[in-house]
């Protein structure tokens, strides 16, 4: 097998459904060992790419290698494991069989393995699958996707149902992944789920990549609602035309705000008084997305203006 730095390339990927756009002109890269987050709205395009990365269907135009093949290559598909956002579990076999019937249909997968996933993520196995609540359908499409080590990973809204003791847990599985040198894309639109697992994310909307980030270069630019408590007023003035302060309202003893970007000089301007309780909200996704979508926007608009007629 030739050495290989990409697991995804695509160059130009297009897909159009009729009139509508599904995504359009994807130039994306995820490397070898990576983690790559795939944030946007619903509807965005996360979907259709991942569709389109697996041989679901075919692009409009446009070309993509997956693991250094064509995806209608169909001995990559072994290697790939992959959870739909939509996981449709029916009928009246025990989830313990569908597992069994997935293990051998990929060239076998030790029954300890599967125990040890269950175990992880507390799945009941003797569960038919007809009677399998949301949440419980969301781990045994997770035992699925990790049980055979696949090379490459594809998690389409892997938390959906999950309660957040094992939303953590899934994300120290992921990050075992990483570590084993084997990659992940990981599509999501919630930002705190990919932050704590990727190394960098690309952003995605009306079928459109808009960012490409490292993780940290996204954690700066993101916005968070930050709230400070002081044992007695503060002057208003110490705390206006800080960099990256916005919304700033002081009241008395407290000030709440806006931070974009580093809270450096936010903090040492707290530091002054003595606080006594500051409350730091999780950064606000719409937020980043909006000042993605608007500086795009705003592009496209330019340029149609300056396009000559």
């Amino acid at each position: 097998m030739r050495c290989m730095t990409a697991v995804v390339e695509t160059e130009g990927l297009t897909k159009f459904y009729g009139d509508r756009r599904g995504l359009e002109d994807l130039d994306l890269e995820i490397r070898l060992g990576e983690v790559f987050g795939y944030l946007g709205p619903n509807g965005a395009g996360k979907t259709t790419t991942i569709r389109l990365l697996l041989d679901v269907i075919r692009p409009t135009r446009g070309r993509m290698t997956v693991l250094g093949v064509d995806p209608r290559d169909a001995r990559v598909r072994g290697r790939i494991g992959y959870l739909p956002g939509e996981l449709a579990l029916a009928g009246r076999e025990k989830a313990s069989e569908y597992l069994s019937f997935l293990a051998a249909a990929r060239g076998g997968v030790p029954r300890e393995r599967i125990a040890e996933l269950a175990d992880r993520l507390d799945a009941d196995l003797s569960v038919r699958m007809g009677k399998l609540s949301k949440g419980n359908k969301q781990k045994i499409g997770l035992i699925q996707a990790f049980m055979h080590e696949p090379e490459f990973l594809i998690l389409d809204e892997p938390t959906s149902g999950l309660d957040p003791l094992l939303q953590q847990e899934f994300l120290a599985m992921v990050r075992e992944v990483r570590t084993a040198g084997r990659t992940v894309l990981m599509s999501s639109h919630v930002l705190a789920e990919v932050e704590h697992a990727s190394d960098r994310v690309g952003i995605v909307r009306d079928g459109r990549l808009v960012a490409v980030e490292d993780v940290a270069a996204l954690r700066e630019k993101a916005v968070r609602k930050v709230e400070f408590h002081f044992d007695a007023p503060v002057p208003r003035e110490e705390f206006e035309g800080l960099p990256g302060v916005r919304e700033l309202r002081v009241e008395g003893a407290s000030v709440r705000c806006t931070i974009d970007g580093r809270p450096d000089a936010l903090i040492k301007a707290a530091a002054r008084h003595t606080v006594v309780h500051m409350v730091s909200a999780e950064p606000d996704l719409e937020e980043i997305f909006l000042t993605y979508y608007g500086d795009e926007e705003t592009r496209h608009a330019r340029a149609a203006v300056e396009e000559p007629a």
